[in-house]
């Protein structure tokens, strides 16, 4: 299976955790559209639930309840060959570290998905293209621990999209950069938004970061609240 790009639709997603004092509810009801080629943010507190968030949009979790459909398709309901089809093609992760195996080159890692997936022919031109236009071609024959932490993030965000990825979720990707480097960072992933029509997500402590990512949510209570509205309850004009 291999969805077309399309728009992203979360409906009343709950996720709770039975623990020994009983169920603890993280989302509440979190609901959310994303329509393709766009860029939102989501913001909360440690422990909110913004990573819970994308471990469900990308079906590394099951929700309590509710659904998350990308194109009319519910993923939420995937299974088997179906689901692991969906985790493989049509969603990229980039964490706040790269996960970059430290053995293989930079296109070796950006290569490395291709091969599960039953995609390499032609791989290795797709490679260099990604390369190229995460701005570290030149760096393609360099191992991990010889590039700086912005080339290995955007190697990291290569090898996310080397499958076709048409939905890109971001957890913490500005994290370990220095100021510089996050910026242009954010400025990557909104060029790539527009450019390849890749829905990315990205959840960021950054609020400077989240303000320039088109859309801006924060997680409250379980719940997806507008940024703006959060400022207007805070009564900040």
């Amino acid at each position: 299976m291999t969805l077309t790009p399309g728009r992203l639709v979360l409906s009343e997603i709950t996720k709770a955790y039975d623990g020994p004092q009983g169920s603890t509810a993280i989302l509440r009801g979190a609901s959310l559209t994303v329509e393709p080629g766009s860029t939102l943010a989501v913001v909360g507190p440690s422990g909110s639930g913004k990573s819970t968030l994308l471990h469900i949009i990308g079906s590394l979790d099951k929700p309590t309840s509710g659904s998350v459909v990308l194109n009319g398709v519910e993923v939420t309901a995937l299974e088997g060959n179906r689901l692991a089809d969906f985790r493989a093609n049509d969603v990229g992760f980039v964490f706040q570290e790269h996960y970059l195996l430290p053995q293989l080159t930079a296109i070796e890692n950006v290569l490395l998905p291709t091969i599960p997936a039953g995609r390499t022919a032609g791989a290795n031109e797709r490679a260099r293209d990604l390369l190229e236009e995460m701005g570290v071609l030149h760096r393609s024959e360099a191992f991990p621990a010889q590039m700086s932490g912005g080339e290995r993030q955007r190697t990291a965000v290569a090898r996310a999209l080397i499958n076709g990825a048409k939905l890109l979720l971001c957890d913490e990707p500005t994290g370990n950069l220095d100021r510089e480097a996050g910026s242009n960072m954010i400025s990557l992933l909104t060029c790539l938004a527009e450019e390849q029509d890749v829905s990315i997500i990205v959840v960021t402590h950054n609020l400077e970061h989240a303000t320039r990512l088109g859309t801006g949510f924060e997680l409250l209570d379980g719940h997806l609240v507008a940024l703006n509205a959060c400022a207007e309850a805070d009564g900040i004009q």
